[in-house]
This record gives C-alpha cells, sequence and structure tokens, in this order.
C-alpha cells in the first residue's frame, strides 16, 4: 500500500506532525496528496500549532477564525508562519502590502504607502493612543476625551467628553463580541488616603451584518460610547484590571501604606452596587511586579521580583463573603474590611542563561543554576508590562500570559541610565494543581519562598500578637524547586524547577545595554498647590505580546541621534522541543523621511508626532 492510498484518517494523523514546510514538500508529490494537503483540517492544526507558540493570525478587523473560509485560513496560516520566520531571522522591511493609499491629484492612479499620517483630534493633546485592530485606533486625550478614529478613512467615528479631566487607566478589547472595555479615574481627594473615581466604559462597534444601516454616513454603522459603572477607591491605586468582562467583574490592586501590604478591590459585579476590599498581606516591594488574573474562578495575584514568580489565589467565593454595598453619594468611602490570606500560594524559580564563556574558561564539572546577571540592585524594574494573549483564538489553546520588564542602571555620577530587557512567558498556575506529580508537593503552611512575601496573619503561629481582627481560610502552598545543597542559602531561590515544571520560567534578554529616550510628563496628582506637578521620565517603548519597540540614542556618531529599534520574543517552546535562544537580536527599523523622532510624545506601535499619528507597516 503506497502512501497516496492510505486512509484519509490515517493521513491527516500522520500530517498533524509536519511543520508547515513539510506540508509544502507534501503539496509537491502528487495530486491526491496536494488535495489532502489543503484541507481545512492540516491548516487548523498548523493554525492550531501557530496560536500554542503565541503567534497570532493576521485577521482583519473583527474578524474570528471561525469565520474564515477554507482559502482565508490557508493564507493566513503561511502569512503567520512567514512572519514569524522573518521576523526572528531578519529586519522588519517597510510592507509591500500595505492597506493604506496616498491619494494624488486627479486624473492620477493613487499609489500604495507602508505608513500612514492620520490627524489629531482637532484642538487636542494626544495623552494615550492605541491601535483597535488594523482599521480603528482609540485616542485618549489630556482634556479628559476618549475618541475613536477610522484610520483608513481618517475621520472620528465616535467620541466621549466628560467635560473635565479624566485619565485613562485601562483598556480592553474583546473581539468576539466587537466591544472594547476602558476605565477613566480622576482623584477627588489628594490626601494621603488618596480618594479616586473611576468610571467603567465600553465602545460597542456593530456588526454589519446584523446592524441596519439607518442613520449612519456612508451606509456604515458607528461604534457607540456609553458607561457601565462607577466606583470609588481609597488609598494608592497601583493599577485596574477588568478581568472577565463576560462575567462583569474587575479588580485593582491598592498600596495599603500603614502595613505596607497589597490591598484588592474587587467589583464582583458592576451590575450590582456592592465591593470587596480587603487586605491580602502581601508585602509592597519596590523590586516587584504586580499582575492579576481571573482563572476558574478565582483572582489570582501575580507577583515578580528579580528571582522567583509568586501567584496568590483568592476563589470568588471567598471574596464574596467580604462585599459590602457602595453608595453613589459624595460622602461614600470605601473601607479595608479584614486581613484575608489567600487560599493558595505558590513560587517558582526562574531559570537564567548560563553565563558565556570566555577563551580559556571550562565549564563546571557540575551543573549549577545560573545566577541572575542582573540582579536587584543595582537593577531595577523601571517599567513592568505584562500583556495577555489578546487575539482570538481557539478553545482548544490555553492562553498565556507574558512579562516584559525594562531594568534600569542609574550611574549617580554621569546621571545617565542604562538599560536592558527582559521576557517571559507564565501559566496560571504555575504549576497544574490538578498534576498529581505536583499535587503531592502542596503541604498545609507556607514555603520559606512564599511565607516571605506574606506578612504574619494576627493570632497565627507566626504572629505573638492578636489585637486585630482577621479573616482567614485553609491554605496550602507550594514552592517547586530542586533540592539545593546545604551550603547554598534557601533564600537564594536559585534552583531549578521540579521535573515538569514549564519552560516559561526561562528569561530572555536583550542583555545589551542601551539608553532609551525618555519624554518628560508631570504629574498633576502631585501637584497640590497648583504651581505644576512632580516632573518623570517615561520611556519612549511600547509592547506588544510577540514584539517590543523603542526610541534609543544611537551614541555611536552623534551622542544626540535617535533610531528606532525593534525586537522579536522567542516563541513558546514544549517540553521535548528543544530550548529557545537566550539572547534577542535587536534591529534598526527604517522611519519616513518626514518622521522626526525628536518629537515624538508617545509610542504604541502608533506614534504621536506634533499632532500627527504616524502608523508604520512592517513585514
Amino acid at each position: 500500500m503506497s502512501l497516496n492510498t492510505l486512509p484519509y484518517d490515517l493521513l491527516l494523523n500522520i500530517a498533524q506532525h509536519l511543520e508547515l514546510v513539510d506540508i509544502y514538500s507534501l503539496q509537491l508529490t502528487c495530486h491526491s496528496l496536494y488535495d489532502l494537503s489543503t484541507t481545512r483540517p492540516i491548516y487548523r492544526n498548523l493554525a492550531v500549532a501557530l496560536l500554542r507558540r503565541c503567534r497570532a493570525l493576521p485577521l482583519q478587523g473583527f474578524q474570528r477564525l471561525s469565520d474564515l473560509t477554507t482559502s482565508q485560513l490557508i493564507s493566513a496560516v503561511r502569512k503567520a508562519a512567514h512572519l514569524e520566520h522573518s521576523w526572528l531571522t531578519r529586519t522588519p522591511q517597510p510592507s509591500r502590502a500595505s492597506p493604506y493609499v496616498r491619494s494624488l491629484e486627479d486624473g492620477e492612479q493613487p499609489l500604495g504607502r507602508w505608513y500612514k499620517v492620520m490627524s489629531a483630534p482637532p484642538g487636542q493633546e494626544v495623552d494615550w493612543l492605541s491601535p483597535i485592530t488594523s482599521s480603528y485606533s482609540l485616542c485618549a486625550t489630556k482634556s479628559g476625551k476618549m475618541v475613536c478614529w477610522d484610520v483608513h478613512r481618517d475621520i472620528c467615528l465616535a467620541e466621549w467628553d466628560p467635560h473635565e479631566r479624566w485619565e485613562l487607566w485601562k483598556c480592553r478589547v474583546e473581539f468576539d463580541i466587537r466591544t472594547v472595555f476602558f476605565t477613566m479615574a480622576k482623584v477627588i481627594h489628594r490626601t494621603d488616603d488618596r480618594l479616586m473615581e473611576f468610571v467603567l466604559m465600553k465602545l460597542q462597534f456593530p456588526d454589519p451584518e446584523l446592524e441596519s444601516d439607518s442613520g449612519a454616513e456612508d451606509g456604515v454603522p458607528k461604534p457607540v460610547f456609553s458607561s457601565l459603572a462607577t466606583f470609588k477607591t481609597v488609598g494608592v491605586v497601583m493599577n485596574v484590571f477588568l478581568l472577565d468582562p463576560a462575567s462583569r467583574l474587575l479588580s485593582a490592586f491598592v498600596w495599603l501604606s500603614g502595613p505596607n501590604t497589597i490591598g484588592l478591590y474587587a467589583v464582583l459585579d458592576w451590575a450590582k452596587q456592592e465591593y470587596v476590599f480587603i487586605d491580602t498581606g502581601i508585602l509592597c516591594s519596590v523590586s516587584s511586579n504586580w499582575s492579576c488574573v481571573f482563572y476558574k474562578k478565582q483572582i489570582v495575584i501575580h507577583s515578580e521580583d528579580s528571582a522567583l514568580a509568586h501567584q496568590f489565589f483568592y476563589p470568588l467565593s471567598l471574596l464574596q463573603q467580604h462585599a459590602k454595598p457602595s453608595y453613589d453619594t459624595p460622602a461614600f468611602v470605601p473601607v479595608v474590611s479584614a486581613l484575608v490570606e489567600p487560599t493558595v500560594t505558590m513560587s517558582l524559580p526562574f531559570i537564567f542563561p548560563a553565563p558565556r564563556l570566555t577563551n580559556g574558561d571550562s565549564a563546571p564539572a557540575t551543573q549549577l543554576p545560573s545566577p541572575n546577571p542582573f540582579p536587584f540592585p543595582p537593577w531595577y524594574p523601571e517599567s513592568a508590562h505584562f500583556v495577555r494573549q489578546w487575539w482570538p483564538t481557539l478553545p482548544s489553546v490555553p492562553r498565556l500570559s507574558c512579562t516584559v520588564v525594562l531594568l534600569a542602571d542609574h550611574d549617580p555620577e554621569s546621571h545617565r541610565t542604562r538599560f536592558v530587557l527582559t521576557q517571559h512567558y507564565f501559566n496560571v498556575p504555575l504549576v497544574d494543581l490538578e498534576d498529581p506529580t505536583t499535587a503531592r508537593a502542596i503541604t498545609k503552611g507556607a514555603s520559606a519562598a512564599a511565607q516571605e512575601k506574606l506578612r504574619p496573619i494576627p493570632g497565627s503561629d507566626a504572629s505573638p500578637s492578636s489585637s486585630s481582627s482577621s479573616s482567614s481560610s485553609t491554605s496550602s502552598s507550594l514552592s517547586a524547586s530542586a533540592p539545593s545543597s546545604a551550603s547554598t542559602p534557601s533564600s537564594s531561590a536559585r534552583s531549578e524547577p521540579a521535573a515538569g515544571a514549564h519552560l516559561t520560567m526561562r528569561i530572555w534578554y536583550v542583555s545589551q545595554p542601551f539608553e532609551v529616550v525618555c519624554v518628560i510628563d508631570e504629574d498633576d496628582e502631585d501637584d497640590e498647590d497648583g504651581d505644576g506637578g512632580a516632573e518623570r521620565p517615561r520611556p519612549l517603548m511600547a509592547v506588544d505580546f510577540g514584539h517590543a519597540v523603542w526610541i534609543e540614542y544611537d551614541d555611536k556618531d552623534d551622542a544626540e541621534a535617535k533610531r528606532l529599534r525593534f525586537v522579536s520574543f522567542p516563541p513558546v517552546v514544549e517540553q521535548g522541543r528543544g530550548v529557545p535562544a537566550s539572547e534577542g537580536a535587536v534591529r534598526t527599523l527604517e522611519i519616513p523621511a518626514e518622521l522626526e523622532l525628536d518629537a515624538v510624545e508617545t509610542i504604541n506601535i502608533d506614534q504621536s508626532q506634533g499632532g500627527q499619528i504616524f502608523i508604520l507597516c512592517y513585514e
């Protein structure tokens, strides 16, 4: 029996183990195998493989995978695979298939152009800018206005104007329901216990197949801004998280200055007038980075320091016990209800790349864990980006998260700061609790690594004091690490993860120090006397799930010369599939002659320059 006469199911099973280049070779063998290798199941499997490596498929607008025809799916997979290979091996080039068209004089044919120059909202200063698919951009102005812009037609589609200064805090796109959720905030009282008010908004894009064109210009229905809820916080809000719009769930981290811990503020259903505000007891360190993830009806606090990643689990059922009513009155102020410890705590050490050997050096006799090449101090996190996998995917593909940290080392004598970039993916949970091997490692009480992150609960064995009330539940912790020798301090936490731990704990670097360009922002929150707020530098860097781009000084020829730099992050590698390189190849991007890097104010793939927005397309 020859290969082309095997049953379809068997051939499909064989093809599922092939890469795209192998599928190309299979298509060249004969007509029957060509027909097999151009079927939807073959390319759907290739699409799943790309998504598992955290590579997005190039879809148009709010397109979903299920919307694609077989030919469109084949085209999307081929383009995604080409981009993945090209952007990891060469410098992105100006796109020859740019969707933007430059209008010429009457009678002349329009010419394609690889970039688009948009007009900023008239009379407005751009404060924040983000693409909403390839067709729309969402813009926040310094006056508090939100504007939705049609990129191709360069017109405003919708705007929300509160007629007072509000600041954008968080934005989340839900492709399946064609909706953008975002939160705006303003400070009510600038005391030590800062009181802030938030408004939760949504921008709903109509479905062209369902909406009529009545009342719409050019027959195109327009998106609509609407308010969903308002809530107040007290204390220094570190971040706000739109955890799950489908279940109307959001949370926020609040720094509690007295105990120096993380306060968890949550709205478990923003359609109800109630809130949860607890002291987690998790110590707040200046060298730690924080994020929040929703996982199986649990709010998970994800924390990272220079050596370890930690996760703290709070079931919604536990938080519901501490829900309190909220009121739409000026006098209402939320209060912390209790000190509540997490039900599960786990920690995993990062895997750092092995030191490079110089001439004459020999490899160590034993494979010891590699030390952190950029420890704290002197390296500190200048900015941290936690990026969720935002693009349309499939139910069988687990969503990962990505951490990108810009580490800085400031020289007090020269007053110059050098930077390096670090990246890794992570799972929730860090360790699979349903795996019997790791589940047996969970023990009552806290591991050394996890315990160091928690303030002792009053009344527990770890604390002699029981003067204040607390609410706790049966908790467990897990610390996945290989046994260390007696001479190795337990606090170093530099051991390799145990067998079965994810390769996502491997740290990836741009380790050649560079000097990123910073712009000076004025912090209005510190402006209590009306004399102008404190100035703080903001790095001109943008991070997406798979890439980072920034503007840096090119001091080879001219100390003030600048260049636009780009790097692609490595793909997610499954167990047994090898280990990606630990060092990224940084490349310089070509820019239009009319784009002055000295005038760039913000960068988020979209760039704002003197009232104009440049959208650059690369391939």
